[in-house]
């Protein structure tokens, strides 16, 4: 996470009128009490009244309001047409979720604006997600999310049938199918699974750990190290 998000997160918890210590909040951000400490004193110094001291907590002033949101016509456009994507390709609960963002969004915007979001000429179709994907997408989302361990029963491109205990690590969008990629324990490396190919899948209970070499940054490294010998190739090389 961004320091410029994290600031952002910590003024919204503290928002909420509890005492919260140091420690709550970086569990809850998944950073070091010391982290929050130095946050806390940059937010304090840049004149937000946060109230408190180490050991006993912090709270934030009831009169202090956060400045407006403001955005050009552009930006509006850019999270219409996202929010349509949204609905029309993510899953279901994602699509519950886009909704509402446009209806805070509309609550935000100057009334000027707020034509632009029924007015926007840009739409998202698809004629390949159907319902029984849509949900399964939840499912995956919250695997991964949760690091719960994952039994699929797979059918490949080429139509053979496999079993396989996976770690959900991410989902990805190709424009017109959705892909799993995950840590494969039959394999022993990182595969990606259609996920209209996934006949089913159930969720265990166990979870798994944070394992160098197993995880998405790995894989997201991999394929940055095997970028340019496959660039090379394109150009002809050996």
């Amino acid at each position: 996470m961004r320091r410029a998000d994290r600031l952002f997160e910590i003024v919204q918890a503290l928002r909420g009128g509890r005492l919260l210590t140091a420690q709550a909040i970086a569990d809850q951000l998944e950073v070091s009490k010391r982290t929050i400490y130095r946050d806390l004193a940059h937010l304090q110094g840049c004149g937000v009244p946060i109230e408190g001291e180490a050991g006993v907590g912090y709270l934030l002033s009831s009169d202090y309001h956060m400045p407006p949101l403001t955005f050009t016509a552009d930006e509006v456009t850019a999270l219409v047409l996202g929010a349509r994507m949204v609905q029309t390709w993510a899953s279901e609960d994602l699509a519950k979720g886009a909704a509402e963002a446009l209806v805070k969004i509309d609550a935000v915007i100057p009334a000027g604006m707020r034509s632009l979001i029924n007015e926007t000429q840009l739409y998202a179709l698809s004629f390949r997600t159907g319902e029984r994907e849509r949900g399964l997408l939840d499912e995956l989302r919250r695997a991964s999310r949760d690091r719960h361990y994952l039994d699929l029963d797979y059918i490949s491109l080429e139509g053979k049938s496999s079993a396989r205990r996976v770690r959900p690590l991410g989902l990805y969008f190709w424009g017109q199918v959705w892909t799993l990629l995950a840590w494969c324990e039959l394999r022993e490396g990182f595969r990606s699974f259609r996920v209209d190919h996934i006949e089913a899948l159930r969720m265990c209970e166990a979870h798994f750990p944070h394992e160098p070499g197993k995880e998405l940054k790995d894989f997201v490294a991999l394929r940055k190290q095997q970028q340019p010998q496959a660039d090379e190739k394109l150009r002809g090389g050996h």
